[in-house]
């Protein structure tokens, strides 16, 4: 297995998703993963360590873990079937008892971020996807440098829901005022 830190996340227009890059912490070696808007913005608060005031999906989950005693010892990348990354949850019961939990990769990375676990790729998933980016494609190469990006991330999270209640009030003025908002962020988030 090969251990891995979250080098960036960026805003990936062909998905209107966005890409976490992680970083093979002993070589140049990146591993880059679509991932949704939502969970995206999961990972991003808990990389600033934003506390909210109500639990987010995430944060319950680890809440819950916290509370019945269950550890979080690793998560890992663990296969990539037909373009789809796959992720285990290697947890350990108050009893010594040992789980693997199958888990979507960024789901798992929201719950190890929060709970102070390990990130792994499995060594056939690097070799298969990885990618070797150069110091000088390297833009970003630690979280708080990220921070710009992780903010404008969460005005873009928050924009996005503007607009769904905009249309939904059908205030079309204000939904083509938050669109074109988001649509500079966007750009600027792919410029970056």
């Amino acid at each position: 297995m090969i251990k891995v830190i979250i080098n960036k996340i960026a805003y990936y227009p062909p998905s209107k998703g966005y890409a976490i890059l992680l970083k093979d912490v002993r070589s140049e070696q990146f591993l880059p993963i679509i991932i949704g808007n939502f969970e995206a913005q999961a990972i991003a608060l808990a990389l600033e360590g934003t506390a909210l005031p109500r639990p987010l999906t995430h944060d319950l989950c680890a809440n819950i873990m916290n509370e019945v005693g269950l550890k979080l010892e690793k998560i890992v990348v663990s296969d990539l079937i037909e373009g789809t990354f796959y992720a285990k949850l290697f947890i350990t019961l108050a009893d010594g008892k040992k789980l693997e939990i199958d888990a979507r990769p960024s789901d798992a990375i929201a719950l190890a971020l929060r709970l102070k676990a390990e990130i792994y790729v499995a060594e056939k998933v690097m070799e298969e996807a990885g990618q070797y980016i150069t110091s000088e494609q390297r833009k970003t190469t630690t979280a708080e440098d990220n921070l710009p990006e992780i903010q404008q991330m969460e005005r873009l999270f928050e924009l996005q829901n503007q607009l769904q209640a905009a249309i939904d009030e059908e205030n079309y003025e204000l939904a083509a005022k938050l669109r074109d908002e988001i649509n500079a962020i966007q750009k600027d988030l792919t410029i970056n």
